[in-house]
């Protein structure tokens, strides 16, 4: 879709984490060899490898702190990884079946109503048609099964 964009982590927040800064609960990120499986990178947007160096970290993709800043935990590669950059199409990451699909306002609070699980083929459209509306201001995708953010999807 040409209208929107898929969004990663910012490679400064990423950069921070792998020398050693804390996450949303003001942890060091846990540092863990994956298991493989669908361990998703929330900088790259790809896949980290089985037996790649990973971080867990309590990830809240919100500037500040109020009552719809959601936090959850997300992986990272290790090693430095390319931000991802086909911001026009699908993100690799997305293997399953379906995803949340979310709008928040200008305000980083969810716009009631929004939230739907959405066939991973039709996110973009939906995502499109979310931005659509004035009262969005950005979209993002969390996993349907444990609400976890994947990543942010904006206006191109």
């Amino acid at each position: 879709m040409q209208n929107i964009h898929f969004t990663a982590m910012p490679t400064n927040a990423a950069d921070s984490f792998r020398k050693g800064g804390v996450d949303a609960y003001g942890n060091a990120p846990e540092r863990m060899i994956s298991p493989g499986d669908g361990m998703p990178c929330r900088h790259c947007l790809g896949f980290i490898e089985e037996g790649e160096d990973m971080l867990v970290i309590a990830y809240r993709p919100f500037d500040t702190l109020q009552p719809y800043a959601e936090t959850g935990p997300i992986f990272l590669h290790g090693r430095d990884c390319q931000r991802y950059e086909a911001v026009e199409i699908l993100p690799p990451m997305l293997t399953s079946p379906d995803y949340i699909v979310r709008g928040y306002g200008d305000t980083d609070r969810i716009v009631y109503g929004t939230g739907a699980v959405t066939p991973t083929a039709e996110i973009a459209a939906r995502a499109d048609a979310l931005l659509q509306r004035p009262n969005i201001a950005y979209v993002h995708i969390r996993s349907a099964r444990n609400n976890c953010y994947q990543c942010r999807v904006d206006r191109a």
